[in-house]
């Protein structure tokens, strides 16, 4: 992947999609690069670190994903499986190898991509709940979420990472 300067939604790409969901796919593209950049030359057990106390870089890796899936299940018109409810007491679990939280995180975003594209505006402001107690919302306020929550915990990654690097000089 190249890595340019300029932001996915500033590219002129995806034209053909309407205005949420490219917003939505621009946000998981430029996740998809931040990670690429800010955790390159991690190591293992940089990747999983705490400095200060911050979430690792591993940790967010994880939540982002997994927070997209069960935000696009609501999306959906579903609730969540037990296995998203498992996977969501894991998220702070630093086991997995670097190359299978990076095999998740890929596979986490382009399952994430292909699902916001089989939304079709005429969708967007029907009713959804949300978690056990079915906090009403819609499926485009979902949706923006996803861009909202992805872009967030990025933002959390790059400091932690950005920590990190400080630390080592």
């Amino acid at each position: 992947m190249t890595i340019t300067s300029v932001e996915p939604w500033l590219r002129g790409t995806l034209t053909e999609v309407d205005a949420v969901r490219r917003a939505v796919l621009h946000a998981l593209e430029l996740a998809r690069e931040d990670i690429e950049r800010w955790s390159a030359d991690l190591s293992d057990a940089e990747l999983e670190s705490q400095p200060l106390g911050l979430p690792s870089v591993g940790r967010q890796m994880r939540h982002i994903v997994r927070s997209l899936d069960r935000l696009l299940t609501y999306a959906e018109g579903r609730q969540l499986s037990l296995e998203q409810m498992q996977a969501l007491k894991t998220e702070a679990d630093a086991s997995a190898s670097r190359k299978d939280l990076f095999a998740e995180f890929e596979l986490g975003l382009s399952s994430a991509a292909q699902r916001v594209g089989t939304f079709r505006p005429e969708s967007y402001g029907e009713s959804r709940g949300v978690g056990r107690k079915m906090l009403p919302t819609t499926v485009a306020g979902l949706l923006v979420h996803c861009a909202d929550h992805t872009q967030r915990h990025v933002g959390q990654m790059v400091t932690t990472a950005k920590v990190i690097e400080a630390l080592r000089r």
